[in-house]
């Protein structure tokens, strides 16, 4: 089966998760993407990438990648967030990581797990 990766960054570290994709576009053509509306939309239109996309984090979309993987449609999680500058939908970046804890899927939160995640996946896809 595909991987189901779902990738979400910060307006301050979008531009990290297109480096990253981009040293992984390979692997990720062979995975179903899902990503926050402007992540998607830059993976997109950068990369190639097919992604759905969500919402923007701010207006839900951090809820809606939540709510898929508490369905078992996401086996991993990008999220590339930024320590330094305060969000106003804290709440949701909260319930997402919690999720993820709950139901035991891993969760990168900057570009040297995210690094570690993938390329595990990308071996054992091999």
């Amino acid at each position: 089966m595909k991987p189901r990766i779902a990738l979400i960054a910060h307006d301050k570290k979008k531009d990290d998760m297109i480096a990253l994709a981009a040293e992984y576009v390979d692997f990720l053509r062979g995975c179903t993407l899902s990503a926050t509306g402007t992540t998607g939309g830059r993976l997109i239109n950068e990369l190639g990438l097919e992604v759905t996309r969500m919402h923007s984090g701010p207006v839900g979309g951090d809820l809606q990648i939540g709510a898929h993987l508490v369905n078992g449609e996401i086996d991993c999680v990008i999220f590339l967030r930024d320590p330094m500058t305060p969000q106003p939908h804290e709440p949701d970046i909260n319930a997402l990581v919690r999720a993820c804890d709950v139901h035991n899927i891993p969760c990168a939160t900057n570009v040297a797990s995210a690094h570690l995640v993938l390329s595990q996946l990308q071996s054992t896809a091999d």
